[in-house]
């Protein structure tokens, strides 16, 4: 039975079924580390929180349908997230040029955060997908400096739609 379960517990956390053991949970503090944009600069994400509720979501690779769907959902909404006094950060483990490559493309508005030694990702304790090495889509909002929500399996296309709906449920963002 003991190499059942060990068999079990392997098969799962390949498929990305459990969750990491440094994994946040709703209610803990924020994680306040730092990674450079696609510009290039160095964001502290402690001054990003203390700026208003934010939106930080993990996505394995830009310029990828996946997560180029997921980045224009939430540039579509953008406007309206801002107007909330909602931020935005994608973090992945591309480069700074990579990220502003696919920024540029896509029009994105909001910061990418180049994740190339999975700093940020650890800290979120966002798992990785096993052999590439980058991080499972995840998406956090902080409020107030706290995981407020987490979805373990973002939408792509829809992800906008998603955030609002849990924004409304915690009493931000109202705005249709």
């Amino acid at each position: 039975m003991h190499g059942y379960s060990f068999t079990l517990v392997l098969m799962l956390s390949f498929l990305g079924l459990t969750r990491e053991a440094g994994a946040l949970s709703v209610g803990d503090e924020a994680p306040r580390v730092s990674s450079r944009d696609q510009n290039g600069a160095e964001v502290l994400l402690a001054d990003v929180y203390s700026r208003g509720p934010t939106l930080v979501y993990f996505y394995p690779k830009a310029g990828t349908p996946g997560c180029t769907a997921q980045a224009c959902s939430l540039r579509d909404a953008f406007p309206d997230f801002s107007a909330d006094g909602i931020q935005i950060i994608g973090v992945s483990a591309d480069t700074v040029e990579a990220q502003k490559k696919f920024a540029d493309a896509q029009q994105i508005p909001f910061i990418l955060l180049a994740d190339t030694d999975l700093s940020v990702t650890k800290s979120f304790g966002v798992p990785t997908i096993p052999v590439l090495g980058v991080p499972k889509r995840q998406s956090f909002l902080v409020k107030d400096g706290k995981i407020a929500w987490i979805v373990e399996s973002a939408k792509t296309g829809d992800h906008a739609a998603e955030v609002r709906q849990a924004l409304q449920s915690l009493g931000s963002g109202e705005k249709s």
